[in-house]
């Protein structure tokens, strides 16, 4: 379950963010559309997040640090769909900007901003399915070690301490 999650996040990451990545100034006038941060805020997010959902899907993919991964996306994930959400309710009429592009609409267009809040909702969920559940097989952190382990469910063969116990004498 989580191998699945973590593949389907990562392609939705790093598909948004080289979307974004070859046209920065698009996703700085993305970022300003929502009107929600500062003019220098909003440009470093514009330029700063293709970047960071290249890079936390990378991470995903390979299955290194999944668990911040994880974290990071799902943070990423609420974000949009507070931002959306807020666009909505302040009756903005704006592309989600989401796999690059972004801004005010062009007359007659509509927003689909039910659309965005339920994808980014589901992948919120993918995060933190792949937060809180260990990384699988296929993860780097898995290979390596890195993964914490569950020491109270795995079974115990040291029969020194099932004697402290008297579980292990033959009577």
């Amino acid at each position: 379950m989580t191998t699945v999650s973590r593949l389907v996040l990562a392609a939705v990451l790093i598909i948004a963010g080289w979307g974004k990545i070859g046209a920065p100034v698009l996703s700085v006038e993305a970022v300003k559309a929502y009107q929600l941060l500062p003019e220098s805020v909003a440009t470093a997010v514009g330029y700063g997040l293709p970047i960071l959902e290249i890079v936390v899907g990378i991470l995903l993919v390979v299955g290194l640090l999944t668990r911040v991964a994880g974290i990071v996306s799902a943070l990423l994930m609420l974000a949009f769909v507070i931002g959306i959400a807020s666009a909505w309710a302040r009756g903005l009429r704006i592309d989600c900007g989401c796999f690059g592009g972004g801004g005010q609409l062009a007359a007659g267009e509509s927003p689909t901003y039910l659309i965005d809040i339920l994808r980014d909702f589901g992948l919120f969920a993918l995060g933190v399915i792949i937060a809180w559940f260990p990384p699988g097989r296929l993860a780097l952190d898995s290979v390596l070690g890195l993964t914490p382990g569950r020491e109270s469910d795995e079974y115990d063969d040291d029969p020194e301490s099932d004697d402290e116990l008297g579980e292990g004498k033959d009577d």
